[in-house]
Parts: C-alpha cells; sequence; structure tokens
C-alpha cells in the first residue's frame, strides 16, 4: 500500500486529500509513522522525529494512529489478494506476496495484468492505492514495489534481474544494515555488482561464511523461498519508548513486567510458545542493544518472560538512562506440540493455569481487569501511548553503555513506503 496509515486517514476525512498528512506520536517524543507524498515533499519521512516533522512541514495536519482502522482495512485488501490467488504470505498490515503464477493460467492473462486488476480492485473497493512489483523471486519482487512506488507497477524480467540488481547501493540487499553496509564499504563493496563480483574470500572475509552465501546468492538474484500461505509467525512481543528515561532500576524490571504480561498474552492468544526470550534496550543517546536466550522448554508464561529478560537486563551491569525497553518471546513452536516443563516442587499446572484465569477474566472484564500484583497501583497498562519508539536527534548525550555492546538500527514497523 501506498503510505497506508496516512491514506486510511485521507480515505476517512476527504477534506485532507490533497494536504500534507502525518501519522505518528506526539512531538515531544514521538515518530512519524507514515506521511502522504504531499508531506514527503517537505522531507518528511517514516521513523523520523515528530519534532522534526513539525519543524520541517508546520502546516501539515498531525493525527494519532488509529491501528483499528488500518487492520481493518488491511483485512479486506488481503481479501482483494485471496480472491486472485490463495498464495497470499502478509508481511505485515500493508504489505503481501502473492504468487500468481496459477491464476496467470486460470484468468489467461499475463502478471502485468493481474497486477492492474489488483490495483483497480483494491483502489475501487478500499479507497486507496497501491504499488506492484513483479518478477520471479520474492527478493526481487520486493525491491521492485519500492521502484513502483507510489501508485504503480514495476515488472523485473527473469533475463533482466542483474540489470535491476547491480547499480542498486548493498544496502538494498536483504541482511544488510548500517553497520554491514559500512563494514563492507572499508572492503571497497558499495554496490549488488560488488557483492556479486567480489567472491567467496572476499565477502567471508568481510561479513563471515554464513552470511557472505546469503548475500553472494541475493546479489546473482537467486532465492530459494516460495509464498507461504501458512508460514507461521516468528516472534511476539512487546516494546515501548516511557514518557521519561528509567533510571531507577527496580522501575526497569517493573516496566519489564508490563511487557512480559502482554507478550505471554500475545503467545496464549495465537496458541504459540516461545523457545527464546529476546530483551531490547534502547538508552537515553539511541544506541540499541538486544540480548536473548533460549530456554529449557517453550512458555507462554509472564513470569518465565519476566524472569528472563530481567536476568538478560541485570547482567548488563550499570547502563545509561533507559529510553526503550522491549520483550520478545522468538522461535515460536505451537503451544499443543510444546514440550512441557515441570519444576520440581511446583503444581505441574499451577501458573498455566493462574494465567489462563486471567486470560478468562480479561475477555469477560475488560484488559484491566486483571494483572500481576506488583502492578497494581501503576499506570493502566492498556493506556493509550505512542505504539512507536520515540527519536530526537538533537539529544545526544554520551553515557556508558555495556562494554562491547553493538549500536543496532531498529527495526521496529513503520508504514515507510
Amino acid at each position: 500500500m501506498d503510505a497506508f496509515y496516512a491514506a486510511v486517514e485521507v480515505r476517512s476525512r476527504p477534506e485532507l486529500r490533497g494536504r500534507p498528512v502525518v501519522v505518528g506520536g506526539g512531538p515531544e517524543r514521538g515518530v512519524v509513522l507514515s506521511a502522504t507524498y504531499e508531506a514527503r515533499a517537505f522531507g518528511v519521512r517514516s521513523a523520523m522525529p515528530s519534532a522534526r516533522a513539525h519543524r520541517l512541514c508546520p502546516q501539515a495536519v498531525f493525527l494519532p494512529p488509529d491501528f483499528a482502522a488500518y487492520a481493518e482495512v488491511s483485512r479486506a485488501v488481503m481479501a482483494v489478494f485471496r480472491s486472485v490467488t490463495p498464495l497470499v504470505q502478509p508481511l505485515s498490515l500493508d504489505e503481501a506476496f502473492l504468487d500468481v503464477s496459477g491464476a496467470l493460467r486460470r484468468l489467461g492473462t499475463t502478471p502485468l495484468g493481474v497486477a492492474a486488476a489488483i490495483r483497480a480492485e483494491v483502489e475501487a473497493s478500499q479507497g486507496i492505492t497501491c504499488s506492484v512489483g513483479v518478477a520471479s523471486t520474492m527478493f526481487v519482487a520486493k525491491l521492485a514495489s519500492r521502484v513502483a512506488k507510489p501508485d504503480g507497477v514495476h515488472l523485473v524480467p527473469a533475463d533482466g534481474v542483474r540489470a535491476f540488481l547491480d547499480p542498486l547501493p548493498v544496502g538494498a540487499l536483504w541482511g544488510v544494515g548500517a553497520r554491514t553496509e559500512e563494514v563492507l564499504g572499508r572492503h571497497g563493496i558499495t554496490t549488488v555488482a560488488d557483492v556479486a563480483a567480489a567472491g567467496p574470500t572476499t565477502m567471508r572475509r568481510a561479513v563471515g561464511e554464513a552470511h557472505a552465501a546469503h548475500l553472494i546468492s541475493l546479489a546473482h538474484g537467486v532465492d530459494e523461498r516460495r509464498v507461504d500461505p501458512h508460514g507461521r509467525e516468528k516472534s511476539a512481543g512487546a516494546e515501548e519508548t516511557f514518557a521519561h528515561d528509567l533510571v531507577d532500576p527496580a522501575l526497569r524490571r517493573r516496566e519489564l513486567l508490563r511487557l512480559a504480561d502482554r507478550a505471554a498474552r500475545m503467545l496464549r492468544q495465537r496458541g504459540m510458545r516461545a523457545r527464546t526470550v529476546a530483551l531490547k534496550v534502547r538508552f537515553d543517546d539511541f544506541t540499541t542493544i538486544t540480548r536473548a536466550r533460549t530456554l529449557p522448554a517453550p512458555t507462554d508464561l509472564a513470569r518465565d518472560l519476566h524472569a528472563t529478560a530481567v536476568d538478560l537486563l541485570d547482567a548488563l551491569g550499570p547502563i545509561a538512562p533507559v529510553r526503550l525497553l522491549g520483550v520478545r518471546g522468538e522461535g515460536l513452536v505451537p503451544a499443543d506440540r510444546a514440550p512441557e516443563q515441570i519444576v520440581l516442587g511446583e503444581p505441574e499446572h499451577g501458573w498455566s493455569d493462574a494465567e489462563r484465569a486471567a486470560d478468562l477474566a480479561r475477555s469477560r472484564f475488560g484488559v484491566a481487569a486483571i494483572r500481576p500484583a506488583s502492578l497494581l497501583g501503576g499506570p493502566d497498562p492498556e493506556r493509550a501511548r505512542s505504539p512507536r519508539e520515540a527519536a530526537d536527534p538533537d539529544r545526544n548525550r554520551h553515557r556508558p553503555h555495556p562494554a562491547g555492546s553493538p549500536a543496532t538500527t531498529d527495526r521496529r514497523r513503520t508504514d515507510d513506503q
């Protein structure tokens, strides 16, 4: 979808059509989630601090996100996709891979014909536009969809893949973030063509054996994945940017419990358990680190997620003020196929039964009806907050971070196309 969140807002408020519209958090610590192309003309971009967006485009209409509305439109758009082919693999609310090879034979048309039909139906039924990338592999189709924006189609024929990929910056390859791009640049590798020409030895020296093989394959347009409409979710979690940086260790642990409780509920709602617990910490200078630990047995319990997250946080030692915390369960497996972990001296199903009883109470009386005792008296964990991490490039206070901890680029989803 094109500028999806902003497009949905404009659809529901026709008077905003043609005006710069920005969806995101407040100007104090918020971040831009989506911006119309009228706002982008002034330099506004997704993941930009809202304060900077206000400075660049003060005449824009700034709106808080309405994720319920976006989810409703997303379901309708996915239904359009599935009316063409059952092979639909959603990536997010506003993006999906489609395998239309069967539809081509059934409809007697071409890939461009299918793309045109999908775009026309989405606009007619939902009042928003979408862009389509057409290629023989998922990776190239994804890149082609970016070229197609806004409101267009871009076809990369099978015999034109290298011509399409070669001039792109190396950062276009999946798995190349800012740090990897910097490392490759020191080896003189700045484009996809450079990766393809570098050879395995140079690439292994730069990024390691496993990553080298992956990047070389992509640089040659090789992507063996297939659209999987039944692909299982890989993680479930919660994170939050705080109105004020957290200095008190006890308050950090309390917030981790709140996040673990939310993450565990998500797991149980999806019928999944997590084999690994990941902790995300962003400090007051925007340095971000992640730590993870694999559990003895998969879990969907808040107490397990919380205990592991606290251990990971404590292992960091003295740290700078914390701007954001996140707790995520990874390596998900279906709950009905996950092995049980029996703890000596504890009831076999005591904690599991207790947390499921809490789920039942929440379903009947609301999410705030029951929560861990240590959170009682605190703010409502489900109160409206900015759902994305904030950013403020004007602050750059350097504080101590855990020794050897790399700064990483946050990959949390924004509507950035």
